[in-house]
């Protein structure tokens, strides 16, 4: 235990000045337009986001409808405002996407948004997950879908809509990475449309695995991406709260060719050839070759991995921190740690858009899930860290565990 102290203690002296706060908030506030109505519904308490993607001039957030109060799904801010401030949100593309904010449902529109992803050809892949109040009811008022937005114009250009065998009654649909590193012929690589993307099904887990090129889709599970009972509960900054999310974190190495995935209810961390999921559905009795790549110090949520040296980024949520691993060197830094910035990392991103910085959306989710939100104190973060700001750490918070795990495996 003395050890373990020590260690955290080098973390807070070290890091205390490696954090750059982008945007931050009490409660989200929106442009509204004039509608008496939504204006009336919202309920700021119980609108908390979850994703985010670094634009070159705007940063998107995803808002997931967990409760109901929530205006638009998704929305936008400015880049090139000052370090700290809490702008008020623009929604995205524009309202005419979010009646469901006024209790007006319409299944072309979008409905909750967890996380968006932008390509290579400047286009945002919008997953919407069709569910309303997730957290208390669970109400599947559309199918789930892919709108993708040109960012340049804000207009629709593609809809993408899941074949039925796929989804499950309990699919919830919240995170998506896209790879664009299958095509062996270089005339098609170079297409917008030749592009995989891999979709975490996270009540009912599973990964869907999309061919834009082909427009098909399959589905794929196994055992490790369910939430383990005993981590279960996730302890923050002393508040501890219950919530058995199974796969969720979603990062893509292209060098490795390998997708890393973690439910939410777990302190390990997995991966799986894109070479397997690209090939299509498995045979029947067929097994997912799973690898548990390692063991984090405790539960999280965001993952990403630096394409340079293939670098897995992570937070573990009860240090509160931002934690680098090379799994090929199995070197580990720390990128930042505070107690009041990193309480809850839903998204860690490595951003192609600035140079490479490690971004991260923080909120004290907690205190939403508990109904105990204040608007007197900062709840919502989007922070950045500094480069130069890394130490060295000792290997604890990831062991490496290059182990297959398979269906009848006693890690689950």
């Amino acid at each position: 235990m003395a050890q373990r102290l020590l260690i955290l203690c080098i973390w807070v002296a070290a890091t205390s000045a490696a954090l750059d706060v982008v945007n931050q908030w009490s409660y989200l506030q929106f442009d509204f337009p004039p509608d008496p109505v939504l204006l009336e519904k919202f309920q700021p308490e119980n609108t908390v986001p979850t994703g985010l993607e670094i634009g070159w001039d705007r940063l998107y957030i995803g808002i997931p409808r967990l409760r109901a109060g929530v205006p638009a799904t998704l929305a936008w801010v400015p880049r090139s405002l000052p370090p700290g401030v809490s702008p008020v949100l623009q929604a995205y593309p524009d309202w005419s996407w979010h009646t469901a904010g006024r209790g007006d449902i319409n299944c072309t529109g979008l409905i909750s948004v967890y996380r968006t992803r932008a390509d290579r050809c400047n286009r945002l892949w919008v997953l919407d997950s069709g569910v309303f109040t997730s957290l208390d009811d669970f109400r599947r008022v559309c199918p789930p879908k892919i709108l993708i937005f040109d960012m340049a114009t804000d207009r629709l250009v593609r809809s993408v809509y899941f074949p039925r065998e796929l989804l499950r009654p309990s699919s919830l649909l919240t995170n998506l990475v896209l790879d664009d590193t299958r095509s062996p012929n270089p005339h098609l690589s170079a297409t917008c449309d030749n592009i995989f993307a891999y979709i975490s099904d996270t009540v009912t887990p599973g990964i869907i695995v999309y061919d834009s090129r082909r427009d098909n889709a399959w589905r794929v599970t196994h055992a490790s991406m369910y939430p383990d009972p005993n981590l279960g509960e996730i302890d923050i900054s002393g508040e501890k709260f219950t919530l058995m999310d199974g796969v969720v974190g979603l990062a893509h190495s292209p060098a490795q060719g390998l997708l890393y995935y973690q439910p939410l209810a777990t302190d390990r961390l997995f991966s799986v050839s894109t070479a397997v999921l690209a090939a299509g559905p498995l045979a029947e009795g067929a097994d997912l070759p799973v690898n548990l790549v390692g063991r984090k110090s405790s539960q999280g949520l965001g993952v990403s991995v630096d394409p340079r040296d293939d670098t897995i980024i992570f937070s573990p949520m009860t240090e509160t921190a931002l934690v680098a691993w090379n799994p090929i060197t199995n070197s580990h830094r720390l990128l930042a740690q505070d107690a009041e910035k990193l309480q809850f990392c839903a998204e860690v991103r490595w951003a192609e858009r600035d140079n490479g910085a490690v971004w991260a959306l923080s909120s004290r989710f907690q205190k939403y899930f508990l109904r105990t939100i204040s608007k007197h104190e900062i709840n919502i973060r989007i922070v950045r860290v500094v480069d130069g700001g890394y130490v060295n750490i000792q290997p604890h918070v990831l062991r490496r565990a290059a182990t297959t795990a398979h269906f009848n495996s006693t890690y689950y």
